[in-house]
């Protein structure tokens, strides 16, 4: 979001629900690149206050168009935008039916997307998803998201240090294998876990790592200690360095069951790491097989240990396939083409919201 308004030829600003706290570091981050910034003091239960709050900014940021991301931004979003009299585009990233609470969230997100005035699907797999919620084609766009390209220019050599920093000496491992997200069901880790024998058997002196947190770390954990790979795979947790870290990886793995656009795809290709990724979702519109990386069914560890094996066993393969996604995230997910989507989008909007006025 952040590189896109800076890609913008128009004021942004910048609002976010509170998260106890956890918005903050997001929202320095905007201040410090120069745009204006809000955390709501409101938030669930309290949703009317949220809805006056949100109204309330908008009016004083003389706010022309109200782009939101995530389903409770949409919904409430919707209707500030409405009260202002102002379109409201809604970003759609992908559903992933976590649990019971997740799925209720996101059936009211669907319902939702059909009321507001337009829906930005950052893959053509997630758009095919919200055609299926009942949102028509006319209302309906794809923008895939962007690639920081810049962020890899010129990788730090002290992180390869602290990557190889989560396994022992003992663990003889030298070169690391990388994967990152939520440790959730849809995510299919548990794949990656079920393969991991296979590969790091055919590659002794490499680690996994697999950062990020979420429910499914306690079953990670005890399925590695079955499989005795505690010392050569690591969950070392949330890291919020993940792009200087990834210039170091042999490879880059997505084991997902769905996925709207995955921006762990993107930055790797971005730093010239080749990735091995299932073809699900938005995935294949980011890894070209056999371009920038390798695409596998998803659910097949066997497969799955194949394809890793492959990269990691033919230097000449990854080389190729690392130096294809950088031409690949250049050629096609920059923000400076991302921002100009967003333009044309604003002003038909802009132009049929005065239409409708006059």
């Amino acid at each position: 979001m952040l590189g896109l308004a800076q890609h913008l030829d128009c004021g942004s600003s910048f609002v976010s629900y509170p998260e106890a706290g956890r918005c903050e570091a997001f929202l320095q981050e905007v201040r410090a690149a120069g745009f204006d910034s809000a955390a709501l003091s409101h938030d669930t239960p309290h949703l009317s206050r949220t809805l006056g709050e949100l109204t309330a900014h908008l009016r004083r940021a003389k706010a022309s168009v109200l782009v939101c991301h995530t389903f409770k931004p949409n919904v409430l979003g919707r209707l500030a935008a409405r009260r202002v009299g102002i379109p409201c585009i809604a970003v759609s990233r992908g559903w992933t039916a976590e649990n019971w609470k997740v799925r209720a969230y996101e059936t009211v997100d669907r319902v939702n997307l059909r009321f507001v005035d337009h829906v930005v699907a950052v893959s053509e797999g997630q758009a095919a998803k919200v055609r299926q919620a009942g949102v028509p084609s006319r209302r309906l766009s794809v923008i895939h998201n962007a690639a920081r390209l810049k962020a890899f220019t010129a990788p730090d050599a002290t992180y390869r240090s602290k990557l190889l920093a989560n396994f022992t000496a003992e663990s003889g491992v030298t070169q690391v294998l990388l994967a990152a997200g939520r440790l959730s069901p849809e995510k299919g880790y548990d794949v990656l876990v079920e393969a991991a024998p296979a590969i790091l058997q055919a590659n002794p002196r490499h680690g996994l790592a697999l950062y990020g947190e979420g429910p499914e770390r306690a079953k990670l954990e005890a399925r590695l200690r079955e499989l005795n790979l505690t010392e050569r795979v690591k969950l070392p947790g949330f890291t919020a360095e993940l792009d200087k870290l990834l210039p170091f990886a042999s490879a880059f793995v997505i084991p997902s069951y769905t996925e709207g656009l995955p921006n762990v795809g993107l930055e790797s290709s971005a730093a010239g790491v080749p990735v091995v990724a299932t073809a699900v979702g938005g995935n294949p519109e980011v890894i070209a097989d056999d371009e920038n990386g390798l695409l596998v069914p998803s659910g097949q560890p066997a497969a799955l240990a194949a394809a890793v094996n492959a990269v990691l066993a033919d230097e000449a393969l990854r080389v190729r396939l690392g130096r294809g996604g950088v031409a690949r995230m250049h050629a096609n997910f920059t923000f400076e083409a991302q921002a100009e989507k967003y333009h044309r989008l604003f002003d038909a909007l802009l132009n049929r919201t005065s239409t409708r006025a006059a």
